[in-house]
């Protein structure tokens, strides 16, 4: 039966004009919406603020004053932790300091044995000795007196003709056509090589009535050149004990 009054046709044109709505919102409907969106959200972060001052909100006096004092103790404990860090911060570099200086101190040592053990090439400022005979043979009594004497005066290395090394051990005996020196049969000249201070060098062995006079006693020619700068360069093998040991405790403890 038709409705003569027209309501259910007014209902119908309404719930169809919000479906609309809903479906195909307006601009200014969708400004409405993004700014409801807003007041929401800004709403749950005012409340969610709410909650979190509210928890030290409701304490008593003396709760805070736990909080507060537990907090310092944290924050003392944190302070004396990182003190405690950074002392053990200088005990290390102090440490690393300690053992790089002693290795340091190892390694000139070591290279200052290999040189007086001619282990190692070297060079550096010194004197050229030059011996050359005439008519005899020079004694090697007094060779041996001139490289004694080069050593006395801080003579760090020597080599003889350019090839043996001269060291504490080292040997001499006169020999047919020369000199052996350390097993090695060596002829004149002789040029004896040292490093050390060539003034001090120079002046040992010049002096009057030394081991460069008694050469010329036997009629054999001394030419001595100080020279800035040098080389040795003939090494010896390294040579291990066959008696001795280290005693790593002297004191017998």
């Amino acid at each position: 039966m038709p409705d003569p009054t027209g309501a259910g046709d007014q209902q119908s044109s309404g719930r169809s004009r919000l479906l609309r709505a809903v479906l195909k919102p307006s601009r200014s409907q969708a400004v409405v919406g993004v700014l409801l969106a807003l007041v929401g959200f800004a709403a749950i972060v005012q409340v969610r603020a709410t909650e979190v001052d509210d928890t030290y909100a409701g304490l008593r006096e003396q709760d805070l004053i736990e909080v507060l004092n537990g907090l310092a103790g944290t924050t003392q404990r944190a302070e004396s932790e990182i003190e405690r860090l950074e002392e053990a911060r200088e005990d290390l570099r102090s440490d690393s300091r300690r053992v790089g200086a002693a290795l340091e101190a190892a390694q000139t040592q070591a290279d200052t044995l290999a040189i007086l053990a001619g282990t190692v090439p070297v060079t550096g400022p010194g004197i050229r000795v030059t011996i050359t005979e005439t008519d005899t043979a020079i004694d090697v009594q007094d060779f041996i007196d001139l490289v004694q004497e080069l050593r006395t005066s801080n003579a760090e290395a020597m080599q003889l003709n350019g090839k043996v090394r001269l060291v504490a051990q080292s040997s001499f005996a006169e020999a047919t056509g020369g000199l052996v020196v350390d097993g090695q049969l060596l002829g004149p000249p002789y040029v004896l090589d040292a490093i050390g201070e060539p003034d001090t060098l120079a002046g040992a062995i010049s002096i009057a009535r030394g081991v460069t006079f008694q050469l010329e006693e036997q009629n054999a020619v001394v030419e001595v050149q100080e020279l800035p700068s040098l080389d040795i360069e003939t090494v010896r093998e390294p040579v291990q004990p066959e008696n001795a040991t280290p005693d790593l405790d002297p004191a017998g403890d």
